[in-house]
């Protein structure tokens, strides 16, 4: 089928993996960008070698190319997110939306209501689940071998320097809930269902930052797991391999790990297998986010053949707001020294 056509909004650091992750995942045609600057739009299609139409308007874009549009993809800073999801909706448009979905549990809120009230679809561009180790380590959980899970752990931490890449983190009054607890708190979800309670705490290191750069929250899952999540980027350790994820998972009948270099451990009463699982390699990728630009390609596939209505979308805004819940109910756990109960 011929591909489908789609505007971006925005053109910053992701712009260039995301639009490249589109073109890999299969047929498609970016006719449009927008950016408040319009050379930066300019030079990101430059780099792609790809002859969009350049916008500073938004409401231009739409006004001149929704006959052109089969979906708009959302790739600003958060704090613009509403706007453009609720203009999309206003349009008929399918949205893509980049995580995290929203600044507050209300925007994410509404922009899931104008989109359900609309009769739009709205999917988040939530890649992290999509990693081909964790996708592994889900199938391997899911054989058993290990029997009932009980206790979990999912362990990101490490000292890469982010803020070099995007400076712009510095100044979040909330930073690694939002960031990187968005991916971590989404993944708990994709790997043990849904939870009842979590608590949580925050700490920041780092001091030239607003936030905080560390945050640990323990889910009780309703079927009775305890998750706990680890996230920091202020740990200096042996084993952080950036931007990898461990997870650990203690069964009635044995042991399941991933761990440092995409290795998966299962130990049971038969001893330990060990298979190792690395990220398929994309020339466009930078190396140092090799596993992360690849999980783009998998996640926008998965997108696409719902856009295409050949199958359903597993990150959609209904969905991932589940996830913007625990985000926002672990800062307000981690403020009140408080359990939180779900809804």
């Amino acid at each position: 089928m011929a591909g489908l056509r789609f505007a971006l909004f925005g053109t910053g650091f992701w712009a260039y993996y995301q639009l490249a992750g589109w073109f890999e995942a299969g047929a498609v045609e970016c006719v449009a960008l927008y950016n408040r600057t319009p050379a930066r739009a300019e030079a990101l299609a430059k780099r792609l070698n790809i002859s969009s139409a350049i916008y500073s308007d938004p409401e231009k874009l739409i006004a001149e190319q929704r006959g052109n549009l089969d979906f708009l993809d959302i790739c600003t800073d958060v704090g613009t997110h509403r706007a453009f999801v609720e203009l999309a909706a206003a349009n008929g448009l399918p949205v893509v939306c980049q995580k995290p979905m929203a600044p507050t549990l209300a925007d994410a809120e509404a922009m899931v209501a104008a989109c359900n009230g609309a009769g739009v679809p709205l999917y988040i561009n939530e890649n992290w689940r999509w990693q081909f180790p964790l996708r592994e380590f889900k199938r391997s959980l899911d054989r058993g071998r290990i029997g009932t899970p009980f206790r979990a752990r999912i362990h990101y931490a490490n000292s890469f320097p982010v803020f070099d890449n995007q400076p712009f983190l510095k100044d979040l009054e909330q930073f690694i809930l939002t960031d990187i607890g968005s991916h971590i708190l989404d993944t708990a979800r994709f790997l043990f269902g849904e939870p009842q309670t979590l608590y949580g705490t925050t700490f920041r290191v780092h001091p030239d930052i607003k936030g905080e750069d560390v945050a640990t929250v323990i889910l009780h899952m309703q079927n009775g797991l305890t998750v706990t999540c680890e996230m920091s980027y202020a740990s200096k350790t042996e084993i952080e391999r950036f931007p990898q994820t461990y997870v650990y998972v203690e069964g009635n009948q044995g042991f399941l790990e991933l761990g440092p270099d995409y290795q998966i451990r299962e130990t049971t009463a038969d001893g330990t297998h060990i298979t190792h699982h690395p990220p398929k390699h994309y020339a466009w990728a930078d190396p140092a986010y090799d596993l992360v630009h690849s999980s783009i390609v998998d996640c926008q596939a998965n997108l696409l053949r719902a856009l295409e209505k050949r199958g359903d979308a597993e990150t959609t805004g209904d969905d991932n707001l589940k996830t913007v819940r625990l985000v926002f109910g672990a800062y307000a756990s981690a403020a009140g020294a408080q359990v939180i109960r779900l809804p």
